[in-house]
C-alpha cells in the first residue's frame, strides 16, 4: 500500500490549499439565482443578467494565472461550454447543470497549464462533462456528477497529450458512458474513481503511463457490454521504448454486479493491481487477453463471471502474467495457454488452467 499512502498524501495536500469550496477572499465569484446573475471580480461586476454560462465565462474571464474563481450559484449552462485557460483555479460550489454540445465538454481546458478544478457538483446530459487535451499540471480535487447521460471525464484520443495529472476523488452517477476515460497521459495521479449506474467503464486507461490509483470502486458498471470497472486498453501502460516494465499501480479494485470487473485488452499491461473485491459481476469478473507483465497480487472473487485468461489472434498471446486469488463459486480459465502465467489460487472455483 506504499504507493497509495505516499500520493494521496500529496492529493490531501492539494485538496485542503482552500478547505471549503468558496473560503477565503475568491479574486472573482458568480452569485445568484434563478434567472438573475452576477460576476465579480473584487469590488467591480463583469457581468449582470439572465445568462448563468456567460456570468461563469466573465468571471472565469477576468482573472489570472494563479488566481481563483468561486461559483456560488447553482443554474444551467444548456448546451454550451465553460473554457478554462492556463494557470487558472475554479471551484464549482453551486450545482452546474449542463445539456449536449456534441464533441464538447461542459467545461473544458485545451493546451494548458496548472489548471485546477478543486471542486465541482454537476448535473444533467453532457457530451462529456469534462474535457482535455494537451494539459500539464492538471489538478482535479473532489468531482461529484450525478448525471443522466453523456461521459463524465474524457482526455481526447486524437489530440496533444497530456502530463503530470492529479484527481482526488471522482464520484460518477448515472453517465451513460465512462465515468473516467484517459488517452495519452504520462503521469497520473487519482485517489478515488467512485462510479455508480454507470453505462460503460467506471475508471478506463488507455495509452497512459506512470499511473498510480488508489480506488476504483464500480457498481452496475457496464451491465451488458463488453467494459469493466476497471478497464486498461490501447496499449495502456506500455512504456516509449517498447516495453512493459510495471508504471501502472492500483491499490484497489471493488466491483458489484454490472458487467466486467477487471478487463486488460488490445496489448496493454505493465500494471500491479494489489487487491481486488468482485463480486456477482455480469461478465467475465477479470478478463485479461492480450495483455504483458499484468500481476493481480490478491483479493477476492466471488460468483459472476468467469476468471479468464484469453487471447485474440491479431495480437500476440498474453505473456508474464501473475494472479494470486480466492475464487469462489466460479470457474477459472485460460485458454490458449499464454507465456509465463504464474497462478496461486484458493476458494472453491473450478479450474481449467496451463
Amino acid at each position: 500500500m506504499a504507493h497509495f499512502l505516499i500520493f494521496t498524501t500529496v492529493l490531501a495536500l492539494v485538496s485542503v490549499v482552500h478547505s471549503q469550496c468558496g473560503s477565503g477572499t475568491p479574486n472573482a465569484m458568480v452569485a445568484g439565482s434563478g434567472s438573475s446573475f452576477t460576476a465579480t471580480k473584487g469590488s467591480s461586476t463583469v457581468y449582470t443578467g439572465s445568462d448563468y454560462r456567460a456570468a461563469i465565462q466573465a468571471a472565469v474571464d477576468s482573472i489570472s494565472s494563479g488566481q481563483r474563481v468561486s461559483v456560488m450559484a447553482s443554474g444551467s449552462i444548456g448546451a454550451s461550454t465553460i473554457t478554462i485557460s492556463s494557470g487558472k483555479i475554479f471551484e464549482g460550489c453551486g450545482t452546474i447543470n449542463v445539456g449536449n454540445r456534441a464533441g464538447h465538454g461542459a467545461i473544458e481546458s485545451l493546451n494548458t497549464q496548472g489548471v485546477q478544478i478543486p471542486y465541482l457538483t454537476m448535473t444533467g446530459n453532457p457530451y462529456f462533462g469534462l474535457r482535455f487535451y494537451g494539459t500539464r499540471d492538471l489538478t482535479l480535487g473532489k468531482i461529484t456528477m450525478n448525471l443522466s447521460g453523456g461521459l463524465g471525464i474524457r482526455f481526447d484520443r486524437d489530440a496533444a497529450a497530456n502530463s503530470n495529472v492529479k484527481m482526488d476523488v471522482i464520484s460518477v452517477t448515472g453517465a451513460g458512458s465512462h465515468a473516467v476515460e484517459t488517452w495519452n497521459i504520462d503521469g497520473l495521479t487519482i485517489n478515488q474513481v467512485i462510479a455508480r449506474n454507470v453505462g460503460e467503464s467506471g475508471l478506463l486507461l488507455q495509452k497512459t503511463t506512470n499511473a498510480k490509483v488508489g480506488l476504483v470502486d464500480g457498481n452496475n458498471v457496464a451491465t451488458g457490454t463488453g467494459y469493466a470497472t476497471f478497464r486498461m486498453a490501447n496499449n495502456n501502460g506500455q512504456n516509449p521504448n517498447g516495453n512493459y516494465n510495471t508504471n501502472v499501480y492500483i491499490d484497489k479494485v471493488v466491483s458489484r454486479g454490472g458487467g466486467r470487473g477487471i478487463f486488460c485488452v488490445s496489448q496493454s499491461g505493465g500494471v500491479v493491481i494489489e487487491s481486488v473485491d468482485l463480486a456477482n459481476n455480469g461478465n467475465n469478473a477479470i478478463l485479461i487477453e492480450n495483455c504483458y507483465n499484468v500481476s493481480i497480487r490478491g483479493g477476492t472473487v466471488n460468483g459472476g463471471g468467469e476468471v479468464r485468461l484469453a487471447a485474440r489472434s491479431e495480437f500476440p498471446n498474453n505473456r508474464d502474467i501473475w494472479i494470486t486469488l480466492t475464487v469462489n463459486s466460479n470457474t477459472v480459465r485460460e485458454s490458449p495457454c499464454g507465456e509465463n502465467t504464474n497462478w496461486t489460487l484458493s476458494g472453491s472455483a473450478s479450474k481449467s488452467i496451463c
